[in-house]
């Protein structure tokens, strides 16, 4: 912890291993100890391989004719986009439960500033753990996670976890870590660049460190050079920004399209009252993160995962798009009974609004009859007591143990 009391390495950056290789062997578990392409059809090229499938040289973005010589027994799987952009969904909810300051970078990897959330999950290391083991429990997949005082560390120091484990680079140690690595590690350094660096002289992250600002400039432009020996020192004063793409300049944050909650049981369930329960508790938690948004949406996606990790959603659009938990949830209960589970066992449950647009935007239609005050009403207020006494102040009784 620094003098203030604030954490010295606040950046997390979560990589998820082969992602799409990784999410494709869980849904077809007799792949496990095989090499697996993901894409690559006759002419096209690889979207991601398993770590088997990388022993043989094969790597993202390889011709697929290139990848089938390196490695002719690996099996090829075509790309389920929609089940990534779910899994991927899924993956950035866990991520929002530990702190809201939640940068998508990509599908398969994330920024996190987890500052505010020390004193109630314990230091930076130890929250990046516990969100490794709920997204191993969750999804049946791993991440890597770099810990630093600074974005480009955190993400250089990722790479240096994979696969499946955790690196941290304490202030202290910054350039310890950083000027061994080889110039091209550095962000904004690409094949031509680090050639370009590389017939300077200029090999390692050390050599850029110890070469003036105005050398590098004139070899590779002044904004670059400036920032690439700031990056060298470990200077980046870049700070996490909600939302998607914003940290290494790939476009601002945008407003989520949906927002969702899911929760792992303890244990196996099959008694319906204990799954509506977790239904109510995680309406409310995506409820209210709407209405802290100023969204609504119309329609409400269940997601429900059984003991041997099949997953199913099913999905209903409402005539109007509301914040209210009580609608949000008797929705999710109907899709819930539509199952006719039968005490099937479950592993996961989850709640996800889609299609959201500002609340303003959203004109509800009035029915004869019907009371001037409502759940609506009741929701905010019981938003204002949470934020005044604790989110624990007012909730359900049914939520109440």
């Amino acid at each position: 912890m620094t003098s203030a009391g604030a954490p010295a390495t606040p950046i997390l950056h979560i990589d998820m291993d082969a992602f799409y290789a990784s999410v494709a062997v869980r849904e077809r578990p007799e792949l496990w100890e095989v090499p697996v392409i993901v894409g690559g059809g006759y002419r096209g090229v690889v979207l991601s391989a398993n770590y088997l499938a990388r022993e043989h040289g094969v790597r993202s973005g390889m011709p697929a004719t290139r990848a089938r010589r390196l490695c002719p027994q690996a099996v090829v799987v075509a790309p389920d986009h929609e089940l990534f952009g779910r899994v991927s969904t899924a993956v950035v909810e866990t991520f929002r439960r530990v702190t809201p300051l939640v940068e998508v970078v990509s599908l398969d990897e994330a920024f996190l500033d987890v500052s505010g959330s020390v004193r109630r999950l314990g230091p930076p290391v130890e929250i990046a753990e516990q969100v490794r083991a709920t997204i191993h429990d969750e999804q049946a997949i791993t991440c890597s996670v770099g810990v630093a005082a600074t974005i480009s560390v955190a993400k250089l120091a990722s790479k240096r976890a994979k696969p499946d484990g955790v690196v941290v680079v304490p202030p202290e140690e910054i350039t310890t870590f950083l000027h061994p690595l080889d110039v091209g590690e550095l962000y904004g350094v690409g094949e031509k660049t680090r050639a370009m660096l590389h017939r300077l002289g200029l090999v390692t992250v050390g050599d850029v460190a110890h070469t003036p600002v105005r050398t590098l400039q004139r070899a590779v432009g002044d904004h670059l050079g400036r920032h690439l020996h700031g990056l060298a020192w470990g200077d980046d004063r870049r700070e996490v920004v909600a939302g998607s793409s914003g940290a290494f300049g790939l476009g601002g944050a945008e407003p989520d399209r949906s927002m969702g909650a899911q929760e792992t049981f303890g244990r196996d369930v099959d008694d319906r009252t204990v799954v509506l329960r977790e239904l109510l508790r995680l309406t409310s938690t995506v409820t209210g993160r709407m209405r802290v948004a100023g969204v609504a949406g119309r329609t409400v996606t269940l997601t429900v995962r059984f003991a041997d990790f099949t997953t199913i959603t099913r999905s209903r659009t409402m005539s109007e798009a509301t914040d209210v938990t009580q609608e949000v949830y008797r929705t999710a209960t109907a899709l819930y009974d539509a199952l006719g589970l039968q005490r099937a066992r479950l592993r996961l449950v989850g709640v996800r609004v889609e299609g959201l647009a500002p609340r303003e935007s959203v004109h509800h239609q009035h029915v004869l009859g019907e009371r001037e005050h409502g759940w609506s009403e009741a929701d905010r207020a019981v938003d204002r007591a949470a934020r005044r006494f604790g989110s624990a102040a007012v909730r359900p009784a049914s939520l109440l143990s």
